[in-house]
């Protein structure tokens, strides 16, 4: 026993997200961390965001947990945050991976915590949305991206990190109506994937359109469209520019810079907002931890809105 507790003084335990207690008990967390390692192994060569939720935490060391001037106080602390760790999942092994990734997430929802996840590629906000979704009822979505991810799929090729938006709508996980899919721009490999995306009823926020209205009018838009409904919070981190977040799977130019991407998630504040989803980190691609760190940066400016969510920022 001496021994014991001598290790527990000297040694620490895994490496958490900003030094978050690692548990599994949610009994007093409002909001837990989960780490969704898996990617679906489909991309032609930029492989990669499996390792993202490692980079985050590793990087999440230098998120300080006060802000002087806009939130004086640690949300680690006041939300009673702990740190689940990782699924446990086999990164190409998707339906397998996708039970996992549910089941993980239902269990935190259902426990009352708001689940925080870093991913992992797009692909895993479908399980999440389907957890979620099960403990709320159709969801309302923030879904930042430089991307609609509401392709079409074939048989054979249902489950990527391009159709989760596509499957939400087809299962009814999410309202179309009040879905909102903000910052795309750039290339796609579909003809016509905007109308398609609209069939459903989503709502297309452009990057031109973005920046024409700006980020307040957006906002505004958003508060009066989703007040009083269950909102998923999902941020695909090439909603920024590659100038500022390289290690992404698909990088698209012309993107958010670091101050807008954080103005637009600290601007949800208001909502409710019961799910945060991070993704599509892929460290062989970044550059000196620049987009894990930028990734870290949003889940921190979550999580402060969580504060605000359940009113204890006061």
């Amino acid at each position: 026993m001496a021994v014991l507790a001598q290790l527990d003084a000297l040694c620490g335990g895994p490496p958490t997200f900003m030094g978050a207690p690692y548990s599994h008990d949610l009994v007093n967390a409002k909001a837990a961390v989960l780490g969704m390692p898996f990617d679906c192994g489909t991309h032609l060569f930029r492989v990669g965001s499996r390792q993202g939720p490692s980079s985050i935490r590793e990087q999440s060391r230098l998120v300080r947990p006060y802000n002087p001037e806009l939130s004086d106080y640690s949300p680690v602390e006041r939300l009673g945050l702990v740190d689940c760790g990782d699924v446990k999942v086999v990164p190409g092994r998707i339906l397998e991976a996708f039970e996992k990734i549910e089941a993980a997430t239902r269990a935190v929802a259902d426990a009352g915590s708001v689940p925080v996840t870093m991913g992992g590629d797009g692909s895993v906000s479908l399980p999440q949305m389907r957890a979620v979704s099960a403990k709320h009822g159709p969801l309302a979505v923030v879904h930042i991206d430089s991307h609609t991810d509401t392709m079409r799929f074939t048989p054979g090729d249902e489950y990527n990190a391009g159709t989760q938006f596509t499957h939400a709508a087809l299962e009814k996980r999410v309202e179309p109506a009040y879905v909102f899919h903000i910052g795309v721009r750039g290339s796609t490999y579909q003809q016509g994937g905007f109308a398609y995306a609209r069939e459903f009823g989503y709502n297309i926020i452009t990057f031109d359109e973005l920046m024409k209205r700006g980020i307040p009018a957006v906002l505004e838009q958003l508060h009066k469209a989703l007040k009083g409904r269950p909102v998923y919070l999902c941020h695909d981190m090439d909603s920024f520019d590659p100038s500022c977040a390289p290690g992404v799977c698909t990088p698209a130019w012309g993107g958010l810079t670091a101050r807008e991407g954080l103005e637009m998630v600290r601007g949800l504040a208001g909502l409710d907002i019961v799910a945060v989803d991070v993704n599509t980190v892929s460290p062989p691609h970044d550059h000196l931890g620049m987009t894990a760190s930028l990734a870290a940066h949003v889940m921190y400016e979550a999580l402060v809105v969580l504060c605000k969510r359940f009113r204890v920022d006061r």
